[in-house]
């Protein structure tokens, strides 16, 4: 039954009145002592312990078993166990695709700058930007004293070349006459030849200057000189640059017109230095257009054979028909590249999480637990592949569906 500490009390003064005679009263109640402390252990230990908090609950032993160790941790119940898909990661083939960044641009092998070969004062403008020509066509008309002081000269020599022309004639026949010696008629001769040079050297002048052989032949008939160059397209194209205003005096190291042909075009990219080993001329690409919300196929056309020492990039270049007109230089456009296929250890896209700026999967640790991991993956290849770079070994089983609803039951956890 309970003991009471009073009665605990009266029981050891009992004891010591018992035993306090005689010559073993010091061991005697010690022992007494040491038997009632036992009885008021006894008596605690009987006591009913508090709600919830019972050493060996069976119900709190197997909480603790199934409770995850972590807040990176999840446990799948029967709801999510029907959104997920797990995988073992595994070892494939693949290509990645390498992304660089280029540009429209024109080809320049159809392309024209057009100038002036004189000096002078442009007179009337005759093609604006945007606008398409043809070969031949005249653009600007201009006024030269260059190009009149260039006839002058020419109508000169075609003179003086008549002049000494005649003069052999003449020299031949008072020769053939006896009346000059042989060594007078050769002078003369002599005299007629550097003058027919110095015309064709004047004539060759005036077709530098910009006048084609129709003109000169007409100055030569006429002998009026005309100051007016007229400016023409060597190619059939579109204007995409003037640099001219009527009354400006023009020199001939400027460029007045460019006009390029626009029906086909270049995609240029710089590639860095790492990468350039996977691009190959002649290599099919695809070319992603942002403006034009789609994707064309091409083919490298031509690679760099050196470095740019200030960007340290290799560039590459497309060309693409542009008969539509559709793709206008200066457009933005994204060189998709695959490189050649080699074995590496990949995860499928849609088990990715982005967590913390970092790419995250979730690990099976334990049937039904998952384990929120994060790892380092490479480039999409081949579509939805992701190589592994770190965080993964083959063998290990990952979530490639439902990788979201389980992410969001373990925040839920987390914060309740």
């Amino acid at each position: 039954m309970p003991l009471n500490p009073a009665g605990t009390n009266t029981a050891a003064a009992s004891c010591r009145g018992s035993f306090g005679q005689g010559r073993d009263s010091r061991s005697r109640p010690s022992l007494v002592a040491i038997a009632l402390l036992a009885g008021v252990l006894a008596a605690c230990s009987d006591a009913p312990a508090p709600a919830g908090k019972a050493a060996g609950s069976p119900v709190a032993a197997t909480s603790a078993s199934k409770a995850p160790s972590s807040d990176r941790e999840v446990k799948l119940n029967p709801e999510l166990e029907l959104k997920i898909k797990v995988l073992e990661v595994r070892e494939e083939a693949i290509a990645e695709t390498l992304a660089v960044a280029g540009r429209i641009d024109f080809n320049e092998q159809a392309m024209a700058r057009i100038g002036t070969a004189v000096a002078g004062r442009a007179l009337e403008l005759k093609a604006s930007v945007g606008q398409r020509v043809r070969s031949g066509q005249v653009l600007a008309t201009m006024s030269s004293a260059e190009l009149s002081t260039a006839q002058l000269n020419y109508l000169k020599t075609v003179a003086q070349a008549r002049l000494l022309a005649t003069a052999a004639d003449r020299a031949r026949q008072l020769y053939s006459s006896d009346v000059i010696s042989l060594a007078e008629m050769q002078r003369r001769e002599n005299a007629s030849e550097i003058a027919h040079a110095e015309e064709s050297g004047a004539a060759s002048q005036l077709q530098i200057l910009g006048m084609n052989s129709q003109a000169i032949a007409e100055l030569q008939r006429t002998n009026v000189i005309n100051p007016v160059k007229t400016i023409i397209s060597r190619i059939d194209g579109t204007v995409v640059e003037r640099s001219v205003a009527v009354g400006q005096v023009v020199q001939p190291a400027e460029t007045m017109f460019v006009v390029a042909d626009l029906s086909r075009v270049w995609v240029v990219a710089d590639v860095p230095e790492q990468q350039s080993a996977s691009i190959q001329l002649g290599q099919q690409v695809e070319i992603e257009v942002p403006s034009l919300g789609r994707t064309l196929t091409g083919r490298i056309v031509h690679v760099a054979s050196f470095v740019d020492p200030q960007t340290r990039t290799v560039m590459a270049r497309c060309e693409l028909d542009n008969r539509s007109g559709e793709l206008k230089p200066a457009m933005l456009s994204n060189l998709l590249i695959q490189t050649s296929r080699r074995r590496e250890l990949v995860v499928p896209a849609s088990g990715v999480l982005r967590e913390n700026n970092r790419d995250h999967v979730y690990v099976q640790k334990a049937a039904g637990l998952f384990v929120l991991t994060p790892v380092e993956l490479g480039p999409a290849a081949d579509g939805d592949l992701r190589p592994v770079r770190s965080g993964l070994s083959p063998g290990q089983k990952i979530v490639i569906d439902g990788a979201f609803h389980l992410n969001n039951e373990r925040i839920r956890n987390a914060q309740s």
